[in-house]
């Protein structure tokens, strides 16, 4: 008798308990936010669409992809990239109401090299540019104009801003705040 009481009370501990609480099975996880680029290359006609970033965590192989569609296009040499240069672009595009928008990359990453080459080729090329340190990007958002999307990214406090207006492009970069 002894023995069925124990184990009578055993069971109705564990019963309690698995009645009492929700599975985890049908409580629903918080979903963390996905961070994701689309973007066109003017340079390679080449498309990217990835979710770059999850939540806190950026996704390394979504990392490897950009790095290598943002490579220097004269040379074909891939530089990994600042995540925070992309968390900037994602951010921008949300500030000029396109969050699901295309990008149009006008210039990724550049080799020392390649750098060189459009200075002795045309003016306003910086001589130890960000380009060089995976830290920039020119671009181009359809369907909004170069100077909103200078005002927007002037707005966002978050690095350099170039405004190229007979170019029709912005540099956005993760470096020191500044302007031109």
């Amino acid at each position: 008798m002894r023995t069925f009481t124990i184990l009578a009370v055993l069971g109705i501990a564990v019963l309690i308990p698995a009645k009492a609480a929700p599975s985890v099975a049908s409580q629903p996880l918080p979903a963390s936010p996905a961070y994701r680029l689309r973007m066109y290359h003017t340079h390679t006609q080449e498309q990217i669409d990835v979710v770059y970033r999850v939540g806190d965590s950026y996704v390394p192989e979504a990392l490897d992809k950009l790095n290598y569609f943002l490579r220097d296009h004269r040379t074909g040499n891939v530089k990994a990239y600042d995540p925070y240069e992309f968390d900037l672009l994602h951010d921008l595009l949300s500030a000029v109401g396109k969050p699901d928008g295309e990008i149009d990359i006008i210039c990724g990453y550049r080799t020392p090299w390649s750098n060189e080459f459009l200075r002795s080729h045309s003016h306003g090329v910086a001589e130890h540019s960000q380009h060089m340190l995976a830290k920039a990007i020119d671009i181009r958002v359809p369907g909004v104009s170069t100077a909103d999307l200078r005002d927007a990214a002037l707005a966002l406090h978050r690095g350099g801003v170039g405004y190229y207006a007979s170019s029709a492009f912005v540099h956005v970069d993760v470096g020191p705040v500044r302007r031109w």
